[in-house]
């Protein structure tokens, strides 16, 4: 009777043993199910921070002021140089072209192209416009060219300059503002 008393508690042993098994192995299979959860749930979360993050940074690269075409250099319209331009202050001198340098009318602009012309009465300093512009037009302006420039007569530094509007050279017509001082490189219609 003791052996079958023994073997009763041997197999009843080794049910437990099993039955331990399997409930360590459900408990990895639950672990490894609860770890799959947790870094999906983390992926989401970083995600809409990303995201977030994303939207943030565009809507303050928007909220930025207006401060003109960026390509233009500070040559597009509303800016303070182009505020100079006054129509009302338009003439039309005749001259010979003296100098052609690069020069920058004022801070943060890129450079841009003047001459200087040699009237009857004065040498004056005639702002063409900016170089990436002016460097490409077909009519080129070089020295000791006769020249016709009309364009609003401004003082620039204490100094008479004219912000051209035309430049006529023989028979080519250099223009780089229509009537109400657009410049032609800025793309604007009225």
């Amino acid at each position: 009777m003791t052996t079958w008393i023994l073997s009763i508690i041997i197999d009843s042993a080794e049910e437990v043993r099993d039955k331990i098994k399997i409930v360590e192995s459900w408990s990895r299979h639950f672990k490894t199910i609860r770890l799959k959860e947790v870094v999906m749930r983390a992926t989401k979360i970083i995600g809409l921070a990303v995201a977030a993050t994303m939207l943030l940074t565009a809507s303050l690269a928007l909220a930025q002021p207006w401060k003109g075409f960026r390509g233009s250099g500070n040559w597009g319209m509303g800016t303070p140089y182009q505020r100079m331009y006054n129509p009302a202050t338009v003439e039309t001198i005749s001259g010979t072209v003296e100098s052609v340098d690069k020069f920058t009318p004022m801070r943060g602009m890129y450079y841009g192209v003047h001459t200087t012309v040699k009237t009857e009465k004065e040498s004056v300093s005639v702002h063409l416009g900016p170089g990436w512009f002016v460097e490409r037009m077909d009519t080129k302006i070089e020295k000791g060219d006769k020249v016709e420039v009309k364009g609003s007569r401004v003082t620039i530094a204490g100094k008479p300059a004219i912000i051209a509007a035309e430049v006529k050279k023989g028979d080519n017509v250099l223009t780089l503002r229509d009537s109400t001082g657009i410049p032609a490189w800025s793309g604007w219609r009225r």
